[in-house]
């Protein structure tokens, strides 16, 4: 970031970062998308625009939603960024501003709010290049987090604050013009993650980011093959061991970048050697934002992003600073090193004490996912119950074809003390996980009753 674009209350940033109309700010079907092009884009759907402040952007079309989130800054508008558009969530919406209407790129979209479907024309670039400023202390996006009673949270974040993010992500991640990759995202847009790493951060460090959003792993080595050299993947753990497990050929990447959920050492070794490219591994959350970054295969340690720093209040830790909008708390179990450095122990939700024993959801899913011939595993709670009453049961659901329970129970005896072995241990096709590869603990429970009022049982 240059000087004269440091965020402040009264300073602009530019809307891109790229140096020309010529320069390529996307890839689409295999075809470059440049700045020019992009820019008259965006021009034009903000012309369009409904007149209400707030735009529920649920492009599906990673390019569509760049649009749609420039569109909405020019008009001055504030993108609403939901991880899930369940029913419940878009109820929620409604009471929450009234003015909000859905951008989407869907034809089939059924989102119960007033609808504005994406244009389908494509008006030409027209040849003055000059890139919009937006004022920094702007709200740009609201996201939103679910609190314990799953009502929505609600987040702004400032354009100011967005941007002063990526520029410190493009620096970790050794993006500069003159190394501007093709970005591809395994992941959402309008997941926090996804939002600042594969549509912000190309958008203003001159990278280009890539429309799709493959999912399966023939799709995902076949988009990489499309995009030009040097490329970077996006992704997360569940995204990348299904891509590694399914012996697809895979191109040689500049980098991987994974978060979401922890990255074990094993699989960040394996995916360096199939991609042929070093991994980086991210640490943050949606009230923050990403905060920290750490190379798996080299070290545990986590580092600090620039001039975000954590503070102890008792057993809570607070991350304030930087590009961070306000002090918030970390729901993580963290042990600080020095004032950049820490280790991450999981997180306060995923502890499990079990007749006065202690252990963690993420350690239990290790080990059961370690034993070969389990391709996906979980453990979750009982019925719901709280893990701290001492008598508290857990079940786990593996996706392991050709293995039996039975098996798989007993090597999982050997490596976890027996009061927390699962009862039951439930064979699945797969695992209900969403779109960032995460497994809430009430789906896992739902797949649970389902699997056991299978006739046989």
């Amino acid at each position: 970031m240059n000087a004269s674009d440091a965020p402040g209350l009264d300073a602009s940033l530019p809307l891109i970062g790229h140096a020309s109309e010529l320069s390529v700010v996307a890839w689409r079907r295999g075809r470059p998308v440049n700045a020019g092009r992009f820019l008259a884009e965006v021009r034009h759907l903000a012309a369009l625009l409904p007149p209400g402040r707030h735009v529920l952007n649920v492009c599906t079309d990673r390019y569509h939603f760049a649009v749609g989130l420039c569109a909405a800054l020019l008009a001055g508008k504030v993108s609403l960024l939901p991880s899930t558009q369940t029913p419940e969530v878009i109820r929620w919406l409604r009471d929450f501003t009234a003015d909000a209407y859905c951008l989407t790129d869907d034809p089939a979209c059924d989102i119960d709010l007033p609808r504005f479907p994406y244009p389908a024309e494509r008006p030409r670039a027209t040849g003055c290049w000059q890139v919009p400023r937006i004022e920094a202390a702007r709200p740009a996006a609201i996201v939103f987090t679910s609190g314990s009673t799953g009502t929505p949270i609600a987040h702004a974040k400032s354009w100011g604050r967005l941007v002063q993010c990526v520029h410190a992500e493009a620096q970790r991640l050794g993006i500069t013009r003159s190394h501007a990759p093709a970005v591809l995202g395994t992941v959402p847009p309008q997941h926090m993650y996804g939002f600042e790493t594969t549509v912000l951060m190309p958008l203003h460090s001159g990278a280009a980011l890539c429309a799709e959003k493959p999912f399966y792993p023939a799709d995902v080595a076949a988009a990489l093959a499309r995009l030009p050299r040097p490329r970077m993947l996006i992704t997360t753990p569940v995204h990348l061991r299904a891509l590694l497990q399914a012996g697809v050929d895979l191109p040689r990447l500049a980098l991987c970048v994974c978060a979401t959920a922890p990255l074990e050492e094993a699989l960040a070794r394996q995916a360096e050697s199939a991609l042929g490219a070093p991994l980086l591994e991210i640490f943050g959350s949606t009230e923050t934002g990403q905060i920290a970054t750490r190379w798996p295969t080299r070290e545990v340690r986590w580092e600090l992003w620039p001039e975000v720093r954590l503070q102890w209040q008792g057993e809570q830790v607070y991350a304030q600073g930087g590009h961070v909008e306000a002090r918030v708390a970390v729901n993580d179990i963290i042990e600080p090193l020095d004032e950049r450095h820490f280790l991450l122990h999981g997180r306060n939700s995923d502890l499990v004490n079990i007749a006065g024993k202690r252990s963690s959801f993420g350690y239990l899913n290790h080990q059961l996912n370690a034993i070969e011939g389990v391709r996906d595993g979980a453990f979750f709670l009982r019925d719901g119950q709280p893990s701290d009453v001492g008598v508290s049961r857990l079940g786990a659901i593996v996706v392991a074809p050709g293995f039996p329970a039975a098996a798989i129970l007993r090597e999982l005896r050997q490596r976890i003390d027996a009061v927390f072995l699962p009862r039951p241990l439930l064979v699945a096709e797969r695992l209900p996980r969403n779109d960032t590869g995460k497994l809430p603990q009430d789906a896992l429970q739902a797949l649970a009753r389902a699997l056991l009022q299978r006739p046989g049982r």
